[in-house]
Protein backbone atom coordinates (compact mmCIF):
# COMPACT_ATOMS: atom_id res chain seq x y z
CA UNK A 1 0.00 0.00 0.00
CA UNK A 2 1.57 2.79 -1.08
CA UNK A 3 1.96 6.27 1.40
CA UNK A 4 -0.54 9.11 0.73
CA UNK A 5 1.61 12.22 -0.80
CA UNK A 6 1.64 14.21 2.28
CA UNK A 7 2.04 12.29 5.37
CA UNK A 8 1.31 13.84 9.02
CA UNK A 9 5.03 14.65 9.48
CA UNK A 10 4.96 16.64 6.25
CA UNK A 11 2.43 18.66 6.99
CA UNK A 12 3.53 19.46 10.46
CA UNK A 13 7.44 20.37 9.39
CA UNK A 14 5.92 22.43 6.89
CA UNK A 15 3.38 24.33 9.28
CA UNK A 16 5.90 25.01 11.91
CA UNK A 17 8.48 26.24 8.89
CA UNK A 18 5.63 29.13 7.96
CA UNK A 19 4.99 29.45 11.25
CA UNK A 20 8.86 30.20 12.30
CA UNK A 21 9.27 32.04 8.85
CA UNK A 22 6.07 34.01 9.71
CA UNK A 23 7.47 35.21 13.34
CA UNK A 24 10.83 35.89 12.27
CA UNK A 25 9.35 38.64 9.23
CA UNK A 26 6.83 40.22 11.42
CA UNK A 27 9.33 42.73 13.14
CA UNK A 28 10.92 43.40 9.87
CA UNK A 29 7.15 44.01 8.33
CA UNK A 30 6.51 46.14 11.26
CA UNK A 31 9.61 48.34 10.38
CA UNK A 32 9.09 48.73 6.59
CA UNK A 33 4.79 49.46 7.92
CA UNK A 34 6.16 52.33 10.26
CA UNK A 35 9.23 53.58 7.95
CA UNK A 36 6.93 54.09 4.52
CA UNK A 37 3.34 55.45 6.61
CA UNK A 38 3.02 58.35 8.83
CA UNK A 39 3.54 58.20 12.68
CA UNK A 40 -0.08 57.96 12.81
CA UNK A 41 -0.16 54.71 11.51
CA UNK A 42 2.28 53.33 13.55
CA UNK A 43 0.26 51.38 15.23
CA UNK A 44 -2.69 51.44 13.37
CA UNK A 45 -2.88 48.59 10.35
CA UNK A 46 -5.14 50.88 7.60
CA UNK A 47 -4.56 49.44 3.94
CA UNK A 48 -5.86 52.69 2.46
CA UNK A 49 -3.25 54.75 4.51
CA UNK A 50 -0.80 57.40 3.03
CA UNK A 51 2.60 55.89 1.69
CA UNK A 52 5.39 58.80 2.63
CA UNK A 53 8.97 58.73 2.66
CA UNK A 54 9.53 61.74 5.08
CA UNK A 55 10.37 59.54 7.88
CA UNK A 56 13.52 58.67 5.85
CA UNK A 57 14.09 62.35 5.04
CA UNK A 58 13.90 63.35 8.84
CA UNK A 59 16.49 60.67 9.78
CA UNK A 60 18.66 61.00 8.09
CA UNK A 61 18.45 65.03 8.69
CA UNK A 62 18.56 64.17 12.36
CA UNK A 63 22.00 62.43 12.54
CA UNK A 64 24.82 62.48 9.69
CA UNK A 65 24.29 58.76 8.30
CA UNK A 66 26.40 59.88 5.67
CA UNK A 67 29.51 59.99 7.34
CA UNK A 68 28.63 56.69 9.46
CA UNK A 69 28.02 54.82 6.15
CA UNK A 70 31.44 56.19 5.26
CA UNK A 71 33.23 54.89 7.97
CA UNK A 72 31.30 51.56 7.59
CA UNK A 73 32.80 51.58 4.05
CA UNK A 74 35.82 52.39 5.17
CA UNK A 75 36.01 50.02 7.77
CA UNK A 76 34.39 46.73 6.12
CA UNK A 77 37.05 47.35 3.56
CA UNK A 78 40.03 47.99 5.65
CA UNK A 79 39.44 44.71 7.01
CA UNK A 80 38.34 42.53 4.10
CA UNK A 81 41.56 43.18 2.09
CA UNK A 82 43.43 42.68 5.24
CA UNK A 83 42.09 39.46 5.72
CA UNK A 84 42.19 38.57 2.40
CA UNK A 85 46.38 39.48 2.16
CA UNK A 86 47.36 37.63 5.51
CA UNK A 87 44.99 34.72 5.09
CA UNK A 88 46.02 33.97 1.66
CA UNK A 89 49.54 33.82 2.78
CA UNK A 90 49.01 32.38 6.00
CA UNK A 91 46.75 29.08 4.31
CA UNK A 92 49.51 29.08 1.29
CA UNK A 93 51.71 28.32 4.16
CA UNK A 94 50.19 25.80 5.73
CA UNK A 95 48.62 23.84 3.30
CA UNK A 96 51.77 23.91 0.63
CA UNK A 97 54.92 24.03 2.35
CA UNK A 98 56.65 22.14 5.54
CA UNK A 99 58.40 23.68 7.92
CA UNK A 100 58.99 22.86 11.98
CA UNK A 101 56.11 23.77 14.03
CA UNK A 102 53.64 23.65 11.33
CA UNK A 103 50.95 21.95 13.26
CA UNK A 104 51.47 23.43 16.13
CA UNK A 105 50.71 26.75 14.68
CA UNK A 106 47.84 25.52 12.83
CA UNK A 107 45.88 24.46 15.89
CA UNK A 108 46.88 28.07 17.73
CA UNK A 109 45.02 29.40 14.67
CA UNK A 110 42.09 27.00 15.14
CA UNK A 111 42.11 28.01 18.68
CA UNK A 112 41.41 31.15 17.67
CA UNK A 113 37.84 30.17 16.46
CA UNK A 114 37.04 28.94 20.05
CA UNK A 115 38.12 32.58 21.51
CA UNK A 116 35.13 34.70 21.71
CA UNK A 117 35.81 38.32 20.77
CA UNK A 118 34.14 39.51 23.33
CA UNK A 119 36.55 38.08 26.09
CA UNK A 120 39.59 40.40 24.47
CA UNK A 121 38.14 43.63 24.86
CA UNK A 122 39.44 45.02 27.98
CA UNK A 123 43.10 43.49 26.60
CA UNK A 124 42.27 45.31 22.86
CA UNK A 125 41.14 48.48 24.21
CA UNK A 126 44.62 48.46 26.47
CA UNK A 127 46.40 47.88 23.63
CA UNK A 128 44.77 50.38 21.16
CA UNK A 129 45.89 52.72 24.10
CA UNK A 130 49.11 52.18 24.21
CA UNK A 131 49.11 52.73 20.04
CA UNK A 132 47.53 55.59 20.83
CA UNK A 133 44.70 54.88 18.07
CA UNK A 134 41.98 54.86 20.23
CA UNK A 135 39.15 56.59 18.33
CA UNK A 136 40.36 55.61 15.08
CA UNK A 137 38.98 53.35 12.49
CA UNK A 138 42.15 51.23 12.19
CA UNK A 139 41.64 50.69 16.08
CA UNK A 140 37.87 49.16 15.42
CA UNK A 141 39.70 47.50 12.25
CA UNK A 142 43.04 45.95 13.74
CA UNK A 143 41.77 43.28 16.36
CA UNK A 144 40.28 41.44 12.93
CA UNK A 145 42.51 41.94 10.23
CA UNK A 146 43.74 38.25 10.97
CA UNK A 147 41.02 35.88 10.87
CA UNK A 148 41.41 32.03 11.70
CA UNK A 149 38.44 31.02 10.23
CA UNK A 150 39.59 32.87 7.06
CA UNK A 151 42.73 30.64 6.95
CA UNK A 152 41.56 27.64 7.75
CA UNK A 153 39.04 27.95 5.25
CA UNK A 154 41.21 29.04 2.73
CA UNK A 155 43.38 26.50 3.74
CA UNK A 156 41.10 23.61 2.97
CA UNK A 157 40.33 24.74 -0.67
CA UNK A 158 44.06 25.39 -1.32
CA UNK A 159 44.39 22.07 -0.49
CA UNK A 160 42.05 20.54 -2.85
CA UNK A 161 44.23 22.52 -5.94
CA UNK A 162 45.65 19.26 -7.60
CA UNK A 163 49.77 18.92 -6.76
CA UNK A 164 49.94 18.56 -10.89
CA UNK A 165 48.91 21.90 -11.66
CA UNK A 166 51.69 23.59 -8.77
CA UNK A 167 54.37 21.18 -10.53
CA UNK A 168 53.86 22.62 -13.82
CA UNK A 169 53.63 25.93 -12.77
CA UNK A 170 57.10 25.09 -11.44
CA UNK A 171 58.37 23.70 -14.65
CA UNK A 172 57.53 27.19 -16.52
CA UNK A 173 59.40 28.90 -13.99
CA UNK A 174 56.97 30.31 -11.72
CA UNK A 175 57.76 31.18 -8.59
CA UNK A 176 55.65 31.08 -5.33
CA UNK A 177 54.29 33.81 -5.65
CA UNK A 178 53.37 33.73 -9.04
CA UNK A 179 52.23 29.76 -8.47
CA UNK A 180 50.03 31.49 -5.88
CA UNK A 181 48.34 34.21 -7.71
CA UNK A 182 47.96 32.36 -11.29
CA UNK A 183 47.05 29.00 -9.67
CA UNK A 184 45.58 29.08 -6.15
CA UNK A 185 44.08 32.29 -6.12
CA UNK A 186 41.32 31.57 -8.99
CA UNK A 187 40.54 28.43 -8.39
CA UNK A 188 39.49 29.80 -4.76
CA UNK A 189 37.26 32.72 -5.79
CA UNK A 190 34.21 30.82 -5.13
CA UNK A 191 35.71 30.59 -1.50
CA UNK A 192 37.20 34.22 -1.27
CA UNK A 193 33.72 35.44 -2.32
CA UNK A 194 31.56 33.30 0.55
CA UNK A 195 34.34 34.37 2.89
CA UNK A 196 33.92 37.96 1.68
CA UNK A 197 30.01 37.85 2.41
CA UNK A 198 30.14 36.90 5.62
CA UNK A 199 33.17 39.01 6.97
CA UNK A 200 31.14 42.87 5.33
CA UNK A 201 27.79 41.21 6.65
CA UNK A 202 29.45 40.59 10.28
CA UNK A 203 31.78 43.66 10.69
CA UNK A 204 28.73 45.85 8.87
CA UNK A 205 26.73 44.54 12.12
CA UNK A 206 29.17 44.58 14.76
CA UNK A 207 28.22 47.40 17.57
CA UNK A 208 30.04 45.87 21.27
CA UNK A 209 33.91 46.60 20.15
CA UNK A 210 33.17 49.87 17.89
CA UNK A 211 30.93 51.21 20.53
CA UNK A 212 33.82 50.93 23.28
CA UNK A 213 36.54 52.36 21.12
CA UNK A 214 35.13 55.47 19.25
CA UNK A 215 33.94 58.76 20.70
CA UNK A 216 33.38 60.89 18.03
CA UNK A 217 31.46 61.49 14.78
CA UNK A 218 34.34 60.78 12.64
CA UNK A 219 34.96 57.46 13.66
CA UNK A 220 31.44 55.84 14.41
CA UNK A 221 29.85 53.04 11.97
CA UNK A 222 26.60 53.34 11.40
CA UNK A 223 25.45 50.34 14.20
CA UNK A 224 27.31 52.79 16.88
CA UNK A 225 25.33 55.59 15.11
CA UNK A 226 22.19 54.36 14.83
CA UNK A 227 21.94 53.56 18.54
CA UNK A 228 23.05 56.93 19.76
CA UNK A 229 20.63 58.15 17.23
CA UNK A 230 17.70 56.27 18.73
CA UNK A 231 18.94 56.86 22.32
CA UNK A 232 18.08 60.35 22.32
CA UNK A 233 15.33 61.45 24.40
CA UNK A 234 13.92 64.06 22.31
CA UNK A 235 10.38 62.42 21.06
CA UNK A 236 11.27 60.74 18.27
CA UNK A 237 8.84 58.76 16.41
CA UNK A 238 9.27 54.85 15.91
CA UNK A 239 8.70 55.89 12.40
CA UNK A 240 11.57 57.55 12.06
CA UNK A 241 13.65 55.13 14.21
CA UNK A 242 12.61 52.36 12.00
CA UNK A 243 13.12 54.63 9.15
CA UNK A 244 16.82 54.79 10.08
CA UNK A 245 17.45 51.45 10.84
CA UNK A 246 16.55 50.16 7.32
CA UNK A 247 18.24 52.20 5.65
CA UNK A 248 21.73 51.35 7.90
CA UNK A 249 20.52 47.42 6.90
CA UNK A 250 19.65 48.43 3.60
CA UNK A 251 22.10 47.92 1.77
CA UNK A 252 23.11 44.46 2.84
CA UNK A 253 19.37 43.66 2.47
CA UNK A 254 19.67 44.78 -1.29
CA UNK A 255 22.64 42.90 -1.85
CA UNK A 256 22.11 39.78 -0.67
CA UNK A 257 18.65 40.25 -2.79
CA UNK A 258 20.62 40.91 -5.79
CA UNK A 259 23.53 38.62 -5.67
CA UNK A 260 20.92 35.23 -3.50
CA UNK A 261 22.07 32.96 -6.05
CA UNK A 262 25.74 33.30 -6.21
CA UNK A 263 25.60 34.00 -1.97
CA UNK A 264 24.36 30.30 -2.13
CA UNK A 265 26.45 28.87 -5.15
CA UNK A 266 29.34 30.14 -3.49
CA UNK A 267 28.83 27.96 -0.28
CA UNK A 268 28.05 25.57 -2.10
CA UNK A 269 31.60 25.41 -3.60
CA UNK A 270 33.29 26.79 -0.87
CA UNK A 271 32.06 23.92 1.04
CA UNK A 272 30.57 25.27 4.05
CA UNK A 273 28.27 23.17 5.76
Amino acid sequence: MSRPAFSLDRILNTSAAWALGLLWILPLAYAVWTAIHPAAFEARFVLTAPLTLENFVKAWQAAPFARYFLNTFLLVTMILACQFFLGTLAAYAFARFRFPGRSVLFALVLLQLLVMPDILIVENYKTMRMLDLVDTIPAIALPYIASGFGIFLLRQTFMTVPKELDEAARVEGASFMGILWKVYIPLAKPTYLAYGLVSVSHHWNNFLWPLIVTNSVETRPVTVGLSIFSAIDSGIEWSVINAATLMTSGPLLIAFLLFQRQFVQSFMRAGIK
